[in-house]
């Protein structure tokens, strides 16, 4: 591995930080060893984690990788609701509610990631449910429920599972069923009318086989009212279930039978205004969950995501060190999205859209966990197809643009450990890499705002046609390897060191809502037609897992430094249709940004204080600028953009007090949880804009639960938001259209909770 002279300055840099986190214990030859440090009581030490991060079970303190895993005894207990929840004991890292929506994610690790959710544009954050990798993220703001442990990988990921992922993982990991019958209810209310209820069952039917079910509903009345119609804003109503069997045939082959539904029948989250009506002159709303939007359905269908899968996985264990892993799953969506962008009661900047997405993959693996050499090889594939149709209503005109994006990829994948000393390891991977998309696209442009033919209005007379492309003109093929290299050594029993350089690879695209504006044959129009240029990122990181005082305190520090060239840049900027000077459209707006570096200090830290008393803590820098961002007309505008959605600071502490204490004739333990959690100044856009960025900002939660010793019965109360602030997680920003559009999006104001949970 090359390393330059800058590179190396940071390697040594880093290598001191980590040192002075370690506490400058690295190396010392009295340091105890597990066979001469007196053992941890149960009761003392940090309950440690198991992980699969590198395809094999390990614990989370010596796996060499930037990973952050959720137990659902740490989820349960800090009554972490869904994905978001987590983003506040992350470092470096953005997973917040899409604009204008109640389910789609957003997600943002180390400063890379996607705002928009365009259709086939993939993010370069992967989510997974049960190794099935998600190529769309509608529905991904999913509530916590029948999981085991959700871990978060951040860096480029790509030797060891599934899809390229550039950014980082996400991955829901669900729990087994047991060997006996079992049921689990949990029921909660709160604030804002909350009632939340999941049941979950598991049996046997006989010795090999076991079956599983969960029915989950969680319903909550809106933060805001639509000041138009009196409905509810920001509201939730969101039924799901999953269904699981298992079979174990043999003792060297599981198969699990697995689907999933959930059904948003949440009200359209409109946004809030943060100017006067250009035209109307319609003041500012003092309540930033109240609007006063007027578009509430899609052909008549109201707000509505639904998505479902299924998916078989079959493992075979070859020999005592060789395993042969099997996943096969099939997923799909629909979205009825109204989207209201002037939040005001008229026809202004009105978008009805409908989205589809459907996929296959299938993936095989080979395992081997030998006593010197671990590793894991496979083969991916996944047939994902994007489709969307969407009207804008804006000045006397209804542009429909509809799009077909097939993306089609493959790849073959290794990545193997061997311990070249009792103390040092090495790690070597690699991906090959194809992917291909084709696309259809459609804009045409009609008179009068009551829509498209398509969406509702059978007698639109057709103004002109912008763009009207098929996949044989929309056709690109990106090819790419991609290394890995690491190296571990384990200084002392309780402290492991790594060092990794690692590659990542996302693919070219087209921009699925491009206007050529009737002139096909422009340059501007042809360097649209090629696409944009995959993205590819390397990241050099060096990281210290330690623990002190026999388990009592855990500490994990990582530093590292991304070289990020040919960003892609998705977006919309408003046009001048009909060449009259005013503005009166949108389109869509996809480049390379070009390059960026991007630097960064990750620590994270358990301690077991006293035998009540926990504490953990969470401090993640970042410094991610652009070297180079070259604008439209060939502009160099480098020092007017900024990494958008990534905080330079992020930080949270948690406090956790237990004592023990009887119930109801039962035997117990009481916890007082409390935390707070810290954002510096963020952007919504590349672009500054002071109106929608959203200022640094504390939240303050906290929990009192009760459990009982056998972990039968649990009751707990949550307050989030404490300090009830409000803040920007998401915006609009088209203040020369129609009555001028620059809304904002906001994180749930204070809510408290009340959950009771009984296993029986």
């Amino acid at each position: 591995m090359h390393l330059n002279k800058k590179n190396m300055r940071l390697s040594r840099g880093a290598a001191a930080v980590l040192l002075a986190f370690s506490g400058g214990t690295i190396g010392v030859a009295h340091a105890q060893t597990a066979n001469t440090a007196p053992a941890a009581t149960a009761a003392t030490e940090i309950s440690t984690i198991t992980v699969t991060a590198r395809r094999r079970e390990e614990s989370l303190q010596d796996v060499p990788v930037s990973v952050t895993a959720y137990s659902a005894e740490q989820l349960s207990k800090t009554g972490i609701a869904d994905l978001t929840g987590l983003a506040q004991t992350l470092p470096n890292t953005t997973l917040t509610a899409s604009r204008g929506t109640n389910s789609t994610l957003t997600s943002f690790i180390r400063g890379v990631g996607q705002q928009d959710p365009v259709a086939g544009f993939e993010s370069g954050v992967g989510i997974y449910l049960d190794d099935i990798y998600l190529a769309r993220p509608q529905g991904a703001v999913a509530d916590i429920y029948d999981v085991e442990r959700i871990e978060v990988l951040r860096g480029p990921q790509g030797t060891l599972y599934g899809r390229n992922t550039i950014g980082g993982a996400v991955k829901y990991v669900t729990r087994k069923l047991g060997p006996k019958t079992e049921a689990r209810l949990k029921a909660t209310i709160g604030t804002y009318g909350q009632m939340d209820g999941v049941l979950t069952a598991s049996t046997p039917i006989n010795d090999t086989v076991r079956v599983g079910a969960t029915l989950a509903k969680f319903k909550r009345d809106g933060f805001g009212t639509n000041l138009s119609n009196g409905d509810a804003n920001y509201n939730k109503d969101i039924l799901a279930a999953r269904v699981s069997v298992e079979m174990t045939p043999t003792s060297e082959l599981f198969i699990r039978l697995a689907a999933d539904t959930s059904q948003d029948d949440s009200n359209p989250k409109h946004g809030h205004r943060l100017t006067v009506g250009k035209i109307s002159g319609a003041p500012i709303l003092d309540n930033v969950f109240d609007t006063r939007a007027n578009l509430t359905t899609v052909l008549g269908h109201k707000q509505q995501v639904t998505q479902s899968g299924a998916s078989a996985l079959i493992e075979y264990q070859l020999s005592n060190d060789l395993t042969i892993k099997s996943v096969t799953a099939s997923r799909h969506d629909k979205s009825y999205a109204p989207i209201d962008f002037d939040s005001l009661n008229k026809v202004d900047f009105d978008v009805p859209a409908i989205y589809t997405n459907k996929q296959f993959s299938q993936e095989l693996q080979l395992t081997y966990t030998g006593k010197k050499v671990q590793g894991v090889a496979g083969v991916y594939y996944i047939d994902a197809n994007a489709y969307n149709k969407f009207d804008v209503l804006l000045l006397g005109t209804s542009t429909f643009t509809e799009n077909n994006v097939d993306t089609k990829a493959w790849a073959a994948f290794a990545d193997a450990s061997m311990d070249v000393t009792d103390s040092v390891s090495v790690s070597l991977g690699g991906r090959y890499t194809v992917d291909r998309r084709q696309v259809d696209i459609l804009r045409q442009i009609y008179l009068g705002t009551a829509g498209s033919p398509t969406l509702g209005n059978p007698g639109a007379v057709l103004f002109r046609t912008d763009t009207n492309l098929v996949k044989g003109e929309l056709d690109r093929t990106d090819k790419k390897f991609t290394p890995r290299l690491s190296v571990g050594w384990k200084a002392s029993a309780e402290q492991n060191v790594y060092a990794s350089w690692t590659q990542g690879f996302k693919g070219g695209m087209f921009d699925p809502r491009m206007n050529l504006l009737a002139n096909p044959n422009s340059p501007a129009s042809l360097a649209k037609i090629k696409g944009v240029l995959p993205e590819q990122i390397s990241t050099l990181e060096l990281g210290l897992k330690s623990q002190f005082n026999h388990g009592r305190i855990l500490t994990n520090a990582a530093v590292f430094q991304s070289d990020y060239k040919d960003v892609q840049i998705p977006g919309s900027i408003a046009i001048d249709t009909n060449n009259d000077g005013i503005d009166d459209s949108f389109t869509g707006s996809l480049s390379n940004a070009g390059k960026a570096k991007i630097k960064g200090i990750e620590l994270e830290a358990s301690a077991r204080v006293t035998d009540a008393l926990s504490l953990t803590a969470m401090f993640g820098y970042i410094d991610a600028k652009y070297t180079k961002y070259i604008g439209a007309g060939n502009v160099d505008v480098t020092n007017l953009r900024s990494f958008q959605n990534t905080p330079k600071k992020s930080g949270s502490l948690r406090g956790t007090y237990e004592w023990p204490m009887a119930m109801m004739g039962m035997n117990g333990k009481l916890s007082l949880i409390g935390s707070v959690s810290y954002r510096s100044d963020t952007q919504q856009f590349e672009t500054p804009t002071p109106i929608l960025d959203q200022a640094a900002y504390s939240l303050w939660d906290a929990s009192l639960v009760w459990s009982s010793t056998d972990n039968r019965i649990r009751a707990g109360l949550h307050g989030k938001n404490l300090n009830d602030v409000r803040y920007k997680v998401a915006g609009y920003l088209f203040p020369t259209l129609g009555e001028g559009s620059t809304t904002a999006f906001y994180g749930n104001p204070r809510t408290v909770s009340a959950t009771v949970e009984y296993r029986f």
